[in-house]
């Protein structure tokens, strides 16, 4: 086991949200008014590394859309019976509850990826979370562990906003006018194996919402610029925190000839920001702080750095989501919590605590829906299976990529704690 992961605090790794629609009726709020949607993809990506299968679902038999609750509650208990520690169970903090209380261990992607490493007696993961995560699961387990993600279904919109393709494209178009030698990749853990990979290959590494300053302080003392994907608002607001100002960042629209941008902003900018958002974070606006401040003028006000600079800016509090977590935990009993994040995670806190009153920021409350996919009858389906021999749902990186990707993953550890990991698995 190496050092640094058997030392890696945690305490703020990255995290995920992402919104995809709903082409069966298990979401009852896959349609909701004013709520983010895109169009299901349904045909194969290229490139083995993230995307080299259908993400479409396999509807389910009836045994598990018809069962109720408390019948999926036992076949997912007597499932886990059977399976013992052959199979550990992850759930990100965006699941419902129904998942969450029969995760064995839960967090945000990255630390929940590295427990199931850290737990090479169990032949199966379960990831209930979405489809990079799983990615990022297999990618630090051992050759004999299996990867499995309940609802295929489950994608990261963020995640699906860079791929391989448009970022070679984007590199490639940078080279024509700039010193490309310069330039230093940075992706986000909320992106596909395959960046992950490029990020390694262009001498770059990955970052979370937590180390995300410390790596891009670490690129820019190795080139001039970095091009940062897939998500604008986390690249803007921590260009900001270390000094820069708007001047010094340009959007990178990949849908536009050298990004829409001309040959001097490619040049002059020190961050190149990726046209990509969180479809949950990006709601949250100014007035909803200013309408919860003018409710409660003594509450707290707590957003994840996925939410835009305008909303940061005007928050008491920036951090991940389980920096979120400790500060709803730290904040004086009595206080009255307004959270710009996902509404389970922000339920969660609530009940979690009695002394506190923790509410969403957004009044339409829309949750991730792609996190919303999976529950306890995908849960109890995928279980059920590995009793009976049939693996569903596996989720595999092609050796090459998941070695690169390694490598970006080793960097952003050794820029956070100052050692190398030298055998993640």
């Amino acid at each position: 086991m190496s050092p640094i992961l058997d030392g890696y605090d945690f305490l703020h790794a990255g995290r995920v949200a992402s919104d995809i629609s709903n082409t069966e009726a298990d979401n009852p709020v896959a349609r909701r008014p004013g709520c983010p949607h895109r169009p299901l993809i349904e045909v194969p990506v290229p490139h083995g590394g993230s995307h080299n299968m259908l993400r479409v679902q396999r509807a389910l038999p009836e045994r598990y859309t018809k069962a109720s609750s408390e019948q999926l509650a036992h076949y997912i208990d007597k499932a886990k019976q059977i399976l013992g520690n052959q199979v550990f169970i992850l759930g990100h903090h965006y699941q419902r509850d129904e998942v969450m209380a029969w995760a064995d261990a839960r967090g945000d992607s990255f630390r929940l990826s590295v427990l199931a490493q850290q737990h090479p007696e169990a032949k199966y993961i379960v990831f209930c979370g979405v489809h990079f995560m799983a990615e990022s699961a297999d990618i630090l387990t051992g050759d004999h562990q299996q990867v499995l993600l309940p609802d295929l279904n489950a994608g990261c919109s963020m995640a699906d906003m860079a791929d391989i393709d448009q970022v070679e494209q984007a590199w490639n178009e940078l080279a024509l006018h700039t010193d490309i030698q310069r330039v230093v990749p940075v992706t986000y853990m909320n992106s596909a194996a395959d960046l992950k990979a490029f990020t390694a290959r262009n001498g770059g590494a990955v970052c979370t919402s937590s180390n995300a300053q410390a790596v891009l302080s670490w690129a820019l003392e190795r080139g001039e610029q970095v091009l940062f994907f897939p998500d604008q608002h986390l690249g803007r607001n921590t260009g900001f925190g270390l000094g820069y100002s708007d001047q010094h960042m340009q959007v990178w629209n990949p849908r536009m000839d050298l990004g829409g941008l001309s040959e001097a902003q490619c040049k002059e900018a020190v961050l190149l920001l990726w046209k990509g958002h969180c479809s949950v974070h990006q709601r949250f606006q100014p007035e909803h702080l200013t309408e919860f401040r003018a409710q409660h003028p003594n509450g707290i006000v707590i957003v994840h750095p996925e939410c835009s600079r305008e909303v940061c800016a005007q928050a008491d509090q920036v951090g991940s989501t389980d920096y979120i977590i400790k500060a709803v935990a730290k904040a004086p009993a009595g206080s009255v919590i307004g959270v710009g994040t996902e509404i389970h995670l922000i339920n969660r806190l609530n009940n979690e605590a009695p002394d506190k009153t923790v509410i969403s920021l957004d009044p339409l409350v829309c949750p991730c829906s792609t996190m919303f996919r999976i529950n306890a009858a995908h849960l109890a389906w995928t279980l059920e299976g590995l009793t009976q021999g049939k693996v569903f749902n596996r989720i595999t990186v092609e050796p090459d990529i998941a070695d690169e990707a390694r490598v970006a993953l080793n960097r952003m550890l050794s820029i956070s704690y100052g050692q190398a990991c030298a055998d993640v698995r």
